[in-house]
């Protein structure tokens, strides 16, 4: 006797809507939060995370750097809620650059692992929102 599992939950949607759902909250409210945070000041010194080689490429301070970051964390947290697919991408590739930042900074190992892990995230949030996808549930 064979068993299947019911992809379904009780209110009818998958389990990879559900996914999607949560991916996609998180992907619009953190980096938007996180990209605010920049103006402000609440959750941490942001300019410690940025690399020096950085700081030299981008014109201006590291606070003056950090802003325009917080810009476009804001930028790609609206993307996400509007075309998750397209922004959960710009995501993922933001996230990479941070991780690069982080690894070549040589201080924040524990950070770019854990961004890694939302980069995963983020590129799973593509795969969930993707035009096949949706086609098929």
């Amino acid at each position: 006797m064979t068993t299947t599992t019911n992809p379904t939950t009780r209110s009818g949607s998958s389990h990879a809507d559900l996914a999607r759902t949560l991916l996609r909250t998180l992907f619009t409210v953190a980096p938007i939060a996180f990209g605010l945070d920049k103006f402000v000041g609440v959750l941490a010194d942001w300019e410690m995370y940025l690399a020096p080689w950085i700081d030299d490429l981008v014109p201006g301070s590291a606070h003056d750097a950090m802003l325009a970051v917080g810009a476009i964390e804001v930028v790609a947290g609206i993307v996400v809620a509007l075309t998750p697919r397209w922004g959960a991408l710009l995501v993922a590739a933001w996230l990479g650059g941070i991780i690069v930042n982080l690894l070549t900074l040589g201080d924040f190992y524990d950070v770019a692992l854990r961004d890694f892990g939302l980069m995963v995230a983020a590129l799973a949030l593509a795969v969930l929102a993707s035009p096949d996808r949706e086609e098929a549930s």
